[in-house]
């Protein structure tokens, strides 16, 4: 439990106090109207508010979620007021309310958002369209209908016999809804259904206008325990469960949203579902209708500054109060001007930004069918048939293969083949596979996360056939082997993939898929025109290119790299692989044991002096880093004292900036010989270099000013292993 503290009660009274208040005046119009839609008391609606506020604020998972009646449930709970009256209505929400408790107490909160939102929202869509039509009879004059396709039916007949006064309190109500936004901003703080409802009310009034007021006489003065329904136990239990269902989704979803709307504490889905089952279990016992978590409700919370769930609790306060002091003040509200909220607020269900929302994913589609599905067929149906529509379409899309080819004016054709291959797929690759004409060279990319027997089969035996006819098929697996490893006959499990090595474009030549490299090295011979790096290259503009083009156009333009990485011109070292960096993170240059010449030193040399001005003054790099490696042939030339360089004129030149570190290296070698003191040389010639780098005046002055950090590296290449180097003890400034 929190600790109540001084700081947390001026934080509720600066914050939570005046968004209770806001919440407060939006959940009592809403919640009325969610009674009325339902075909519920009215008092129902204010008892589930209460619970909502109290009970669900007080245990719930999220902080500041405000919890009441929602309209998304109205059309179940309307058909089962129908079916079995208010109080066996009461005892399913109470039971749905076990459900929930249940659930969340097995922590099953997560598996409620495995449900598509695209059905989330065309069933509330569905819901809106429905309220809005019922209602509309309401507005002028009429009764609500049984079903959608009703309402429309009846629709002009019951426009044909107009009532002035009532459709004139309708019309007045949606036109301050309407207006309400546009206003200014200190005049919106009162919330649009209040002021809606408040106008209605006094103008009905002052001129005297003919039409239903809101009717509460007894409502609180006589509670009854809910009884159990009688009926088909399979029915009941369905409906326990959708009503269940309905509102813990309903409450999860808002729950995610709401967390992306305020700073503080993430949501508890698994608390959220076991507050909900408590409330519902509540609400049902008091004679409130299902209550779920409201994202209007909720999104006026977070906007007022509601910071804790103090303004959740002190909304379902406010709203007991006035239900018990101030209830009579209901009964001057005009019945036309709740069905005329509820007309506005189903319009506003049919929400166009979910539909761009979903229309991204590819999923407006089962947008449209539920929606259609529960205004013609009822709610459970339509979600049942979205949900079905939703899983058909997952399962397209995980079907879902992709072939393209194309002819190089070589006459070489390129074949991508991406998605998953199954059997559903083999159709469509075989034929665009035989559209490839017989006798040419052909190289296939399998760009896929899996592919079954009936597709290898498939792809192996067009391959077969291709080449019998003459022609030459060079497959090559951009992900994972599961051709390769297919044709070796060796069983691959579904949930594992046949790849160890993520990223194939760090493995040397020889070491690539076995038919690669024949093709790489094939083409070695110095009289072949297509070398291993032109091939490469291909290989590059094929695959890799398009992934990095966008990267490099932007930094085409100009480099900033951060780091000079000076190291060993060894083969076995790649700078970008052993630091995880990629383009434009490192200057780099490469020598012949990783030297850095001493300023002013003999034999002269101003490659390195000029690569260490242009980085510090001109791209202003924050580190020079120098790594050395295992088993250096430039320290191994060194510690041999020239002889291993003794045909190298220009080796034994340049190895004579390294006479630094083999006079550093003799100080501390002890009796250390072969391999392990060759390592000790390499790691001692580190170490030098960074003492190196400060007899440039510019160097030792930016690290000195702390503008500049100097790093060793050592990388053991048999372990595949980076090791930092610390300075030489005497490190200090060479600079003359």
């Amino acid at each position: 439990m929190a600790r109540i503290t001084k700081s947390s009660v001026l934080s509720t009274l600066r914050h939570d106090l005046p968004a209770s208040v806001v919440v407060f005046l939006v959940a009592v119009p809403l919640s009325l109207g969610v009674a009325l839609a339902s075909g519920a008391p009215l008092a129902s609606g204010l008892i589930a508010a209460v619970v909502g506020g109290l009970v669900a604020g007080a245990l719930g998972g999220s902080v500041v979620q405000v919890s009441g009646p929602a309209a998304g449930l109205s059309l179940v709970v309307a058909e089962l007021v129908q079916t079995y009256g208010w109080r066996a209505t009461c005892m399913i929400t109470l039971l749905a309310g076990a459900v929930q408790l249940l659930l969340g107490l097995f922590r099953a909160a997560r598996a409620a958002l495995a449900v598509s939102p695209a059905v989330v929202h065309g069933m509330l869509a569905g819901v809106g369209a429905v309220i809005a039509l019922s209602q509309l009879h309401v507005v002028l004059g009429g009764s609500p209908q049984r079903s959608a396709l009703a309402s429309l039916v009846e629709l002009p007949g019951q426009l044909a016999e107009l009532h002035g006064h009532k459709i004139a309190v309708g019309l007045l109500t949606i036109a301050v809804l309407a207006v309400w936004v546009r206003l200014p901003k200190p005049v919106r703080a009162v919330p649009a259904p209040l002021a809606a409802l408040l106008a209605a009310a006094v103008t009905a009034w002052a001129f005297g206008w003919d039409v239903t007021r809101v009717d509460l006489s007894g409502a609180f003065d006589e509670w009854a325990f809910p009884v159990l329904p009688q009926g088909d136990g399979h029915v009941i239990v369905a409906a326990v469960l959708l009503v269940a269902l309905l509102a813990g989704v309903e409450s999860l979803l808002c729950s995610v949203a709401v967390d992306g709307m305020h700073t503080g504490p993430r949501a508890d889905l698994d608390q959220e579902l076991t507050g909900q089952g408590v409330a519902n279990m509540v609400s049902g016992a008091l004679g409130g209708l299902p209550l779920a978590g409201v994202i209007v409700r909720s999104t006026a919370n977070v906007r007022a500054g509601g910071r804790t769930r103090a303004s959740t609790v002190l909304h379902g306060v406010w709203v007991l109060v006035f239900a018990i002091g101030f209830g009579w003040t209901i009964q001057l509200i005009p019945m036309e001007a709740l069905a005329a909220l509820l007309v506005f607020i189903g319009v506003q269900m049919v929400n166009l930004g979910h539909v761009r929302k979903v229309h991204g994913h590819g999923e407006v589609p089962v947008y449209l069918a539920t929606m259609a599905a529960v205004i013609l067929l009822g709610l459970a149906e339509g979600v049942l048939f979205g949900l079905a529509l939703a899983a058909l379409m997952a399962l397209r899309r995980l079907t879902r293969v992709t072939v393209r080819t194309r002819r190089h004016p070589d006459g070489r054709h390129h074949a991508t083949i991406c998605g998953s291959l199954t059997f559903l797929g083999v159709p469509r690759l075989t034929q665009e596979l035989r559209a490839i004409p017989p006798g040419v060279a052909v190289d296939l990319d399998l760009n896929i996360d899996f592919m079954d027997n009936a597709a290898f089969e498939a792809i192996h035996a067009w391959r077969l056939e291709h080449e019998r006819l003459g022609g030459t098929v060079d497959i090559d697996e951009l992900h994972d082997e599961w051709y390769t490893m297919a044709a070796s006959g060796v069983r691959m499990h579904p949930e594992k993939t046949p790849s160890s090595v993520p990223d194939r474009s760090w493995l040397p030549w020889a070491h690539r898929r076995p038919r690669t490299a024949h093709r790489l090295m094939a083409h070695a011979e110095p009289a072949e025109a297509d070398c291993l790096i032109t091939e490469g290259a291909r290989q590059f503009h094929r695959r890799t290119a398009p992934l990095v083009r966008p990267i490099l156009t932007e930094l085409a333009r100009k480099q900033q790299p951060t780091h000079l990485f000076i190291t060993c011109a060894d083969s076995r070292i790649v700078p970008n692989l052993i630091t995880a960096s990629g383009p434009g993170d490192l200057f780099t240059v490469r020598n012949i044991g990783n030297l850095v010449p001493r300023r002013g030193s003999e034999p002269h040399d101003d490659s390195m002096g000029a690569a260490i001005e242009y980085a510090t003054q001109v791209l202003g790099v924050h580190t020079i880093t120098v790594c050395g490696h295992s088993g250096c042939g430039a320290m191994a030339g060194l510690l041999s004292g020239g002889l291993k360089a003794g045909s190298l004129p220009s080796t034994r030149r340049w190895l004579r900036h390294g006479n630094h570190s083999l006079a550093r290296f003799i100080e501390t070698a002890g009796d250390r010989i072969g391999a392990e003191a060759l390592d000790l040389l390499c790691q001692v010639n580190v170490q030098q270099q960074l003492e190196n780098l400060r007899t440039y005046r510019r160097v030792d002055e930016q690290v000195r000013s702390g503008r500049l950090k100097l790093v060793g590296l050592y990388f053991d290449i048999g372990s595949a292993r980076v090791h930092m180097l610390p300075p030489l003890p005497s490190a200090v400034s060479m600079n003359a």
